[in-house]
């Protein structure tokens, strides 16, 4: 979902007359007038974004104002255009005491408070802005918004709902309501309230909000629909990796892989476009390219854990570029020394991608990595399995068993686990075990699904992981 900057500080008119401290006057000995220009001056380099001028201005006027609230409060204001943000709540505070029933210097108040990290105290000074003014758009509307950013959707509804009523010719409200009503699950009322800004304002949030909510409830054509309509208005990376996910994830893979191609084009930055395209491009059998993508992800976020689940899998249908994808494995496995399924992919890496020249494989590299993965996380069924064929390939039985029956013990189906374990039990000449063993193998074989089913929920949980990550943080 396309997410906009929240929170932001109101924009106050400074057509008033500085205050100036009489004894500050007095000692200084500037002329009134002279203080007052000055100080329009500043409102106007504010008003035009010229937030450094603005700040050397006021700064200036400082020893003059000392108890004037629109001084401490406009230069409040440009700290915070500069993303000064300590400097902001500063000087906010310091015009919250100066005019403590202002809503408005409240609501700045908070706003840069949230900004600087102090969500509590942010929340106390929006809540005390509804306070002095309870019918007060602005009030309302931001602290609904505040409760939106800190995830508690059920007390933002209300508070965006008469935010609403109030004025509903504002569009932010709007939308933000939209978003909660979708997010709390109430579909009809979210559609419904999009489709009444749409012929006010047709932009591409709203049109990829309007995807979320088919997709939700499960209209997939016309979620693709919006989520098209969406990029095509605003060709964002968000927009784009929404609009290719909805195909991924309902496998249409040839139009997915043509929108993640044009994605990762246009914004090469995006390790979740490449993520998506190699998704995309291995369902679809092109495992070489598939590769390609999933490296270029690998390099653009080396500790993106999401990246290596499917490239490990690509990979396995595809060792053509051991040495590139080994490199990547062992970079990830170095930054992430405590991370079970990094060594456990850095070993795989090691063992797939020289099997055709076993003199290059170094077997105790790769036993110590998958043992250091089960020290670290024990209930991987996967490192077990993959040690108890190590040693299994080696004839030593008596290591390998204890593997296959620890990985059956974490995960019954298996298939390939109980077929190297009846291998196993017919060397040490335990038969009727082993028939047991096969048994359940070719039963599990004859209507084992669950890898398809396995690879279809990694894609949905990467696309709706993903789709929740902001393109950018406010």
């Amino acid at each position: 979902m396309t997410n906009r900057p929240r929170l932001s500080l109101l924009i106050l008119s400074y057509l008033v007359v500085f205050a100036v401290s009489a004894t500050a006057e007095g000692q200084k000995g500037a002329p009134n007038e002279d203080l007052d220009r000055q100080f329009q001056a500043a409102a106007t380099e504010y008003d035009a974004g010229k937030f450094a001028e603005a700040a050397t201005q006021l700064e200036a006027l400082l020893p003059y104002g000392q108890k004037s609230y629109e001084l401490h409060e406009l230069l409040g204001l440009v700290y915070a255009g500069l993303s000064e943000n300590a400097k902001a709540v500063e000087q906010l505070q310091i015009a919250t005491r100066l005019n403590p029933q202002s809503a408005t210097a409240r609501t700045n108040l908070a706003a840069a408070l949230f900004h600087n990290g102090d969500v509590q105290l942010a929340g106390e000074q929006f809540r005390k802005a509804l306070a002095l003014a309870p019918d007060d758009y602005d009030a309302n509307h931001n602290l609904g918004e505040f409760y939106i950013e800190s995830g508690h959707l059920a007390e933002a509804r209300p508070l965006l709902e008469k935010a609403q009523k109030i004025n509903p010719a504002f569009y932010d409200n709007g939308y933000d309501l939209a978003q909660a009503y979708f997010l709390t699950g109430a579909l009809s009322q979210a559609r419904d309230l999009v489709q009444s800004l749409l012929p006010q304002k047709n932009t591409g949030e709203l049109h990829n909000l309007l995807g979320h909510i088919d997709e939700k409830d499960g209209k997939f054509v016309d979620a693709a629909n919006q989520y098209e309509t969406a990029a095509h208005l605003d060709p964002s990376e968000q927009n784009l990796f929404d609009w290719g996910s909805e195909y991924l994830l309902h496998r249409t893979y040839e139009p997915a892989i043509e929108i993640f191609e044009q994605g990762s084009q246009r914004y090469p930055n995006s390790p979740r476009l490449f993520i998506g395209l190699g998704m995309s491009l291995y369902s679809r059998g092109r495992y070489d390219d598939a590769v390609k993508a999933l490296v270029a992800a690998a390099d653009l976020d080396p500790t993106d854990a999401r990246c290596y689940v499917f490239l490990s899998k690509a990979y396995d249908a595809s060792p053509n570029q051991a040495e590139e994808v080994i490199k990547r494995f062992r970079r990830y496995s170095e930054l992430q020394p405590k991370n079970a399924l990094a060594q456990y992919y850095y070993a795989m890496s090691l063992w797939k991608g020289r099997r055709a020249e076993a003199a290059a494989v170094d077997l105790q590299a790769i036993e110590a990595l998958l043992q250091r993965s089960i020290a670290l996380d024990d209930s991987l069924p996967e490192a077990h399995l993959q040690l108890g064929n190590l040693y299994a390939d080696q004839h030593e039985w008596d290591k390998s068993i204890p593997q296959y029956m620890r990985a059956l013990q974490l995960n019954a189906n298996l298939p390939d686990a109980h077929y190297r374990l009846g291998q196993d039990y017919v060397h040490v000449g335990k038969k009727d075990e082993a028939q047991a063993e096969f048994d359940v193998y070719q039963k599990q074989r004859a209507a084992h699904l669950a890898e398809g089913d396995k690879e279809r929920a990694e894609v949905q949980q990467f696309v709706y992981n993903a789709k929740a990550a902001p393109a950018s943080k406010p």
